[in-house]
Parts: structure tokens; sequence; C-alpha cells
């Protein structure tokens, strides 16, 4: 098993005055340990080769005692300008200047732990010696005392898993930056400390007595990306007479299991851990044990409702929850999962027991319905948001004389969406919102209306708005909003969409003259054109062009390429050719996708001639979607052309012949064809509209005949949306 040198550093004082950076950095325990060693301005001769040995290891795991901000404190201390009082030291004050000092207070008893991966220990004792002389950790205040041992990978997991705070591990990308010791960072400490000693120096190209001053070069370390996840587990409300049944709680009464659930362990908690009560209350409940606010919200427990969802038939009854225990708390997670597994809760009022027993599940798909990476998001629990984007209370006995206008209901939108926003920064949601609509009715037809939730609660109805999102760029989830998103309100769901679809929503500027065929050919150019000024010179793909490298169409046999349409009334597609073909995109297609991606990015105008010019929004397809769903009836949305002129006794019998022609060299299973209208037109042949019925039902996109990849050929599910 592998072997790791565990340094664990203690404050005396329990404070931590450091820069804004979190966890300590470890080249900030390197430097600790070279000022530990060091004798004034030397290093002892027998502590360099054990330096030099511990800068090289790679970057440690980091467990970071739990941690809430201080009181802010300002100081007024000398600015460093003492030339402008002309040597006149009386005059200090003159110079001070303002200076912010807010330390992080540490909960309980737990070291800094970090872990050095090794493979040899030759140095190990060394390091150890020198780990007893650390006395500081950050600014000159933070008095610090270290020690130094050797634990292998299991009695090291098993020291991280009793810590209490959060654990830090080197990853590709992580939520902080930190910076770490390197072969060299020794050396560049050394010289820096001498530099720092000479910065001022007599200026020897003037005979004047001036003096220069020169910054000593900065030391040399690496940026390494640490990322400490949240901690996320998922339980089942199982019924108490019969633990194989899951027990269906109304998604309308959110708020009331949550407070159960959060009130029951945190009664737990306080009788296992009477030391930890202020803890509890203010990252489980959300106060100080004075009743006060506790403060910022990252640090809090969150319980979070997963009604069932996943499928238009589902009942949206909420059977699981999740409980997230985030980074950095006051709770360590296993304590706070202990207290969740097998709570058993009462009616707060009249003490009746709940038939649920809450169980940790074996089974949590129903927790990837509201963590995939999307860019379309809809509340499944309305959102509670400020009393500034409420609506105003209608009177039940007199809607009609205080009906609202069409004015005010407006008014009160605009007002949400504004709010919603403010909620998105709140939650943390850096993504731009593209588009925010607000509405009382549930997106969902097994949904319940967002008054409904606020019986029992501390929320007014008119402060509840179901919410759907558009984003700028995908968030993962889970993704929560609201003033009430600590009790089960704000819960958002992605809504499943369709990948290898690109949809442009058409906001504004089409004439009445739009062509589908134009419209298409004007996409067309403005992606190809985009693509091209990413790739400069490059030759541009037949993937992108749809024609080969000596100018001729590209057979979609021998080069798949792109299809583009246009979606009466306002929306425009980009359709990758593997969704046409109904298989996986190979690596080559992968590839060219994802130049796709970053060249649709900020796409926002589109001049189609005599169409307009047309201002483009994000918009999204479903699976639920006219042009995706499965369906045995599909009618034309844009003109089917033939891909060949057979010899029939009439047009309607030609335009049968070749779609169902069409079909089976695309795999589909042969339909039963009504031409409602067909036409000859000069430049573009025999076309018409067509409705397919097909023996079993055929899962969109369906696009067939000859334009099918520039603007016809495109068909429509019957009787979906």
């Amino acid at each position: 098993m592998g072997q790791h040198l565990v340094l664990s550093i203690h404050l005396h004082d329990r404070r931590y005055h450091g820069v804004d950076e979190w966890p300590p950095a470890p080249a900030r325990v390197f430097q600790a340990l070279v000022a530990g060693v060091a004798r004034g301005r030397h290093l002892p001769p027998e502590a360099r080769p054990a330096l030099e040995w511990f800068e090289a290891l790679p970057a440690p795991v980091i467990a970071a005692p739990p941690q809430r901000p201080g009181q802010r404190l300002s100081m007024f201390v000398p600015n460093n300008d003492a030339d402008a009082l002309d040597g006149d030291l009386t005059r200090i004050a003159e110079i001070r200047t303002k200076k912010m000092v807010r330390p992080r207070l540490l909960d309980g008893e737990s070291p800094f732990v970090y872990a050095w991966p090794i493979e040899e220990d030759n140095e190990v004792a060394r390091v150890e010696a020198a780990a007893e002389q650390i006395y500081q950790l950050g600014r000159g205040v933070d008095m610090a005392w270290a020690n130094a041992e050797v634990l292998d990978e299991a009695a090291l997991e098993e020291r991280l898993a009793q810590h209490r705070g959060a654990v830090y591990r080197p990853a590709p990308e992580g939520a902080s930056t930190l910076a770490c010791p390197t072969t060299g960072s020794l050396a560049s400490l050394l010289h820096r400390h001498g530099e720092a000693a000479r910065r001022i120096r007599q200026n020897s190209e003037t005979d004047d007595g001036t003096q220069l001053f020169s910054q000593p070069p900065k030391p040399r370390f690496v940026q390494v990306a640490y990322a400490a996840p949240t901690v996320r587990r998922v339980y089942e409300l199982r019924r108490v007479d019969d633990e194989s049944a899951m027990h269906p709680w109304p998604v309308s009464r959110a708020v009331a299991l949550v407070e159960r659930l959060r009130d029951g362990a945190a009664d737990r908690l306080r009788r296992a851990l009477p030391k930890e009560a202020a803890a509890i209350a203010r990252s489980l409940i959300g106060r100080k044990p004075d009743g006060a606010d506790a403060g910022p919200t990252a640090a809090r427990v969150r319980i979070l409702p997963l009604p069932s969802v996943g499928h238009e038939y589902a009942d949206r009854a909420i059977r699981r929850v999740a409980v997230e225990v985030p980074p950095g708390g006051a709770l360590a997670a296993g304590d706070v999962h202990w207290a969740f597994s097998g709570l058993e809760t009462a009616h707060p009022n009249t003490g009746v027991v709940d038939p649920f027993v809450l169980t940790p599940a074996d089974d949590e798909r129903m927790l990837g319905h509201y963590t995939a990476v999307a860019r379309h998001w809809r509340t499944v629990t309305p959102a509670a948001l400020p009393e500034a984007a409420k609506r105003r209370r209608i009177t039940p006995l007199r809607q009609r004389e205080e009906a609202k206008s069409a004015a005010e209901r407006t008014a009160e939108e605009s007002q949400a969406i504004n709010a919603v926003r403010i909620a998105l920064r709140h939650g943390g949601v850096r993504a731009e919102a593209a588009r925010i609509h607000v509405q009382r009715e549930p997106f969902e037809t097994k949904g319940s209306r967002a008054e409904t939730f606020a019986d029992g609660t501390r929320f007014t109805k008119e402060r509840l708005w179901h919410v759907e999102i558009e984003l700028a760029a995908s968030v993962d989830g889970p993704l929560v909003l609201g003033d009430g998103r600590f009790l089960g309100l704000g819960v958002l769901a992605p809504v499943r969409t369709t990948p290898g679809i690109w949809t442009l929503g058409i906001e504004s500027g089409l004439s009445g003259e739009a062509d589908s065929f134009e419209l298409a050919r004007a996409l067309r150019r403005a992606v190809m054109a985009r693509v091209q000024a990413e790739i400069g010179r490059e030759s541009l793909p037949a993937f992108f062009s749809g024609h080969a490298g000596d100018g001729r169409a590209a057979r979609s046999e021998e080069a798949p390429h792109l299809a583009f349409q246009f979606d009466a009334p306002r929306r425009l597609l980009v359709i990758a050719p593997h969704r046409l073909e109904r298989r996986e995109p190979t690596p080559h297609e992968g590839a060219q996708l994802a130049r796709l991606e970053r060249a649709l990015a900020g796409f926002g105008e589109l001049r189609a001639g005599r169409a307009g010019k047309l201002a483009l929004g994000p918009a999204f397809l479903d699976n639920d979607d006219c042009l995706v769903a499965a369906s045995r009836t599909w009618l034309s949305r844009t003109p089917y052309q033939v891909e060949r002129h057979r010899k029939a006794g009439s047009a309607h019998e030609a335009l049968t012949l070749d779609v169902v022609a069409a079909c089976r060299r695309r795999g589909l299973p042969t339909p039963l064809v009504t031409v409602p209208r067909v036409q000859a037109l000069s430049g573009r042949g025999l076309e018409g509209e067509l409705l397919l019925r097909f023996p079993v039902a055929v899962a969109g996109p369906l696009l067939l005949g000859r334009s099918r990849y520039l603007g016809g050929g495109l068909f429509a599910a019957v009787g979906k949306t």
C-alpha cells in the first residue's frame, strides 16, 4: 500500500488571518517549514537536502477544519510612503491607510492535515524534525504548532474520514487553485530573502545620494487545482409497516416534509453531540442559538426533496430526498448522514408518528434527473420570491371587481423575472439567463399549481411562482432557487433536450416573405462562415458545407453532413447527420460537432435576404417535441421534393412511390401515404404535402426527400406540440 507523509498543523487560538485562499496553500506550509528551521538569515546545511526532497513531492491531499467568517475589523496602519513626510516621523498619522481584517474562525479541534504521497523515506526523519519547529502559519499572528508522521493508504483514509472538516484533493478542474512547492522553490525563497535585504540601494549613476527601490523576485511555485465536492446522499421514504414499499408524500407539502426531517435530524444530533448545539443550529436549522440569522448560507446542510419525474405520467409525489453537506461546514458529513439514516418523524402539533422511515437508498437514479448538465430548467416545486415580486392578492368574493388588467399582470411578471435573475446569482449560477418565464400553473400535467405549496408555510401564495429558465451556457444540477431553497421550494429539473439538434429561436425581424429553403440556405452560409472563422485557412470540411473538395454535392453515404431547417414560425434547426441516420456519431463527427458547438456560441443575428434581418436567441427541443417525439402519424412541415421522377399514373402516385422508397432506404417501416397537396414548380420539380401513417411508432427527427438537408422534407408528429 502507498505511503504518505502526513503533516498536522494546529493553530493556537483557532483563528486564521491568511489571505482569501482557502484552505491555506501547500506553498504556505513549505514556507512555514523553511522559516521554522532557519536560524536568522541562515539555513542549516543539514536541512537543505530534506527540504529539496520535500519540494519535489506531488501535490498533497488537504483536510481543512470547519470555518466561518469572523468579525470584520478596520485597522489604520502607516502607508509605506514616509518620503512624503520629508523624514518627519512625528507626522506618521497623516499617511495612515485603512486596512480591513477579517479572520476565519475555526470550529472544533480538528487540525489542518496535509498528506503527500511518497515512494521513499530517506529524508522523512529530517522533515519530521523540521515540522516540530513550525511556529506560525499564515500571518505573524497565526501562531501554530505541528507534527509529522508516515501513514499508509488505509490509515490515511481513516484519518480523513474522522476529520470533521472538508477534504480537498488535486483535480483536473477545481473550485480553487492553490500554490504548491516544486523543484526550485527552496532556491527561489532563499534568493528572495537575500534580495529583500538589498531592495533599497544607492543609485550608482548619480552623486546626489538618491536611492533606488526594487521588488524582490517572486518565489517559484506551481498552481494546482483542488476540488472538495459536496457530499450528497439519497434517502427513501419507506413504509414503517412494509419496508419493501415506498411511502409517497404529496409534492405540495414539500415544506412540511423538509421541516420534519430537518428538525428530527437536528434533535438526534443534539442528543448525541450536546457540545455541538451551536453548530447544529447554524448549519442545519439556519439559526444561531439566540435566534438570529446564521449568516452566509454556503456552509448550510440542504435537504432536497426529489419528486418523481422523468416521464410524463410520473405522479410527482416525493419518495426520495437528497441530503447535501457542503465542504467546510461546521458539521461532519458522517455525523449528518448518521442523523438522517433511519430517521422517523412525527406531526409537530399532534405528535402522531408519520408512517415512514428514512432509509439510505440503494438506487440513486432519480437523483440523475436533477443533477444533469443542461441549459433549460423548469421548477418542480415553485420558487419563493421576495415580497417585492409577489402578485397582488384578489379577494375571492370580489374577483370581477378586482380583476387585473393585462398591464398589471405584465408588470407583476416583470418584477418576478427580475427577482429570478437575482436568485440565480444568489444560487451561484454564473451563466447568464437568456430567457425567463414565470407562471402560476405547473409546466407538467401531473404538477401542482404554485399557490397549493403555501399552506402551512411562512410564504404567502402570492410569492410563489413556477419558473422556466433558458441559460446561455449549460450548468450542472441540482439547481434550487429562491428564499425557500432550504425548505424544499424552488427545486428545478432540467428539461430533457435532444442531443445532436441545435435550435435557434427567431425573436424578431422575420418578414412575411419567409421561405423555408431561403432561410435554410442563409443559416447554412452563416454557420459555414462562423466555422471558417475558427479554422482559418484550413479547408472547410464537407460536414458543414455538404460539398466535396471538387465542388460537387456530397452524397450522405460518402460524406455525412449537417441538415438545415426552418420550423415555422419561430425556429431554425441545425441537425447532425447521426440523428438523421439514427446511429451514434463517429469520432470524426464528434470533433466536428464540437466545432459546431463553438461556432454557434453567441450566434445572435442572421441576415436572410427577403426574410429579413433576424434576431436569434436560444430555444430548445425537449423529448416530447413534435419534431422528435415518437408517433405513428407524421405530417409535412416543409415541402417534400421527390428524389427521382418516377413514371406513374399521376403526380399523387409519383409522390407516394418516391416517399415509400425513401423510407425503405432509411430503414423505416412502409407507411400508408396520403397526399393532401401536390404541385410542380420550375427549378424545384415535383413537391407536395404528405401525411404518413406508419404501422409502428417512429421517433423523429424525420427528414425525407431531395431537399431534406436544406429546408425541405421536414415532418412533425401529429398530436404533439
